[in-house]
Parts: C-alpha cells; sequence; structure tokens
C-alpha cells in the first residue's frame, strides 16, 4: 500500500525547514549505500552534525505528530534517516533497500519532498510493483510512504536541486496485510465517530482494533 501525507508542516515550519536542509554540508552519497546500491547511486547526502540531526529531528517530530502517518505506518521505530540532495543529473539506479539498517528491520521506506516541483526538473520517485511503476513527485512538503521490499530508483535531476528527507520505519506489525487492515478498521472509525454512532458501536470498534493490535504487535 501506497500513502501520501500531507499538512506535517504549517508554511512557516516548512520554509525553515527548507533553509536549514539548504545550508547543511553534504558529501557523496555513496558512503551510506550498500554493496549493490552503491554501484548506483549518485547523490549527495548531508554530513552527519548537529544541524543535519536537528533537521531529522524536526521532521520525525512531525511525522509523529500526523495522525494518517501513525495509521498507515504504526511505527515502532525509525531505522534511519537520510537529508539528500541531487543536481547536476545525479540520480539513483533501481535498487531495494537494506532489509537491516542500524540493527533494525526497513518495514516502510519514505521521502518527504522539500523541493518546490518547479524547483527542478526530473528527480521523480519511481517505485516498481508487478503491474506499473509508479512516478511518484510531490508538492514541498508532502511524504510517500511505500514497502521496502520495492525496487524503486529516483530519476536523474537534470536542472535546479532536489531536497528530500528520506527514512526507514520499523512497524510494530510486519505483515503489510495486518498494516493494511489496521488502517481501514481506522478510517471505519473515524467514519462512525463523524457520524455519531452509539458509543457501544465505536466501544467495539475500538476494542476489535486493541485486540488485533495486541494479537499482531512484535
Amino acid at each position: 500500500m501506497f500513502h501520501i501525507i500531507g499538512d506535517l508542516f504549517d508554511a512557516a515550519s516548512l520554509t525553515a525547514l527548507q533553509e536549514a536542509v539548504a545550508a547543511l554540508d553534504y558529501e557523496d552519497g555513496r558512503r551510506t549505500a550498500g554493496a549493490l546500491a552503491a554501484r548506483v547511486k549518485r547523490n549527495a547526502q548531508a554530513v552527519p552534525g548537529p544541524a543535519r540531526e536537528a533537521v531529522i529531528a524536526k521532521v520525525q517530530a512531525g511525522l509523529m505528530a500526523s495522525s494518517a502517518f501513525n495509521s498507515a505506518a504504526r511505527p515502532k521505530g525509525f531505522a534511519r534517516m537520510l537529508v539528500s540532495r541531487y543536481d547536476g543529473g545525479q540520480a539513483y539506479g533501481t535498487h531495494v533497500d537494506d532489509a537491516i539498517m542500524a540493527g533494525a528491520r526497513t518495514d516502510l521506506s519514505f521521502t518527504l519532498f522539500l523541493s518546490d516541483p518547479d524547483a527542478y526538473a526530473g528527480g521523480g520517485l519511481v517505485v516498481q510493483d508487478r503491474a506499473e511503476d509508479r512516478l511518484i513527485r510531490l508538492n514541498a512538503g508532502e511524504v510517500v510512504l511505500y514497502p521496502s521490499d520495492t525496487l524503486h530508483r529516483v530519476e536523474p535531476v537534470t536542472d535546479g536541486i532536489r531536497y528530500a528527507v528520506v527514512g526507514w520505519v520499523t512497524s510494530w506489525l510486519r505483515d503489510p496485510r495486518q498494516r493494511e487492515m489496521l488502517f481501514d478498521l481506522d478510517q471505519a472509525i473515524a467514519h462512525e465517530r463523524a457520524g455519531r454512532a452509539e458509543d457501544g458501536q465505536l466501544d467495539r470498534l475500538a476494542q476489535l482494533r486493541s485486540n488485533l493490535l495486541r494479537l499482531w504487535a512484535e
């Protein structure tokens, strides 16, 4: 399941985040790539340090405050986050993300777009599935969440600069089917609540959700 989530930051916070990302120091992105991915990775990544960690902390806080992100990901933790920059024809060829990062399982990957779409050309995230290639190019401040086991790539940036924060989530639920069912249940509960359903019905739905989490979470 793919999720596109917005409204993580207000306008002032997004502008401050964009300025902070543009001011970071960057190095060769192959430094953090696995052996296979390093062969096709051509981008720059922010150098570790207090300034980068402050950016990552703001992004993590924005994600964790989002009910949509929590419903879709059921995050147990973040395996890793990186700040990336593409320009001058840089791209990231087809690859699959590492299954384990920093000792944590990667269940879901995400890209938070931080450049306005008209600030660069190319640079689309392309995620492959058995039916088609999905080209994703979002507004600044929007994030796409997708399974980490998919093949994907970033197309060459032929003009301008593309900034993004990419990351990997360890979910409480390893099975994507379970995550999808609980996401749908969240939507049903929200719909019933908006329609002022009887308290007893909402209680039963909430009980079902809690019991499924208790059964499946690891």
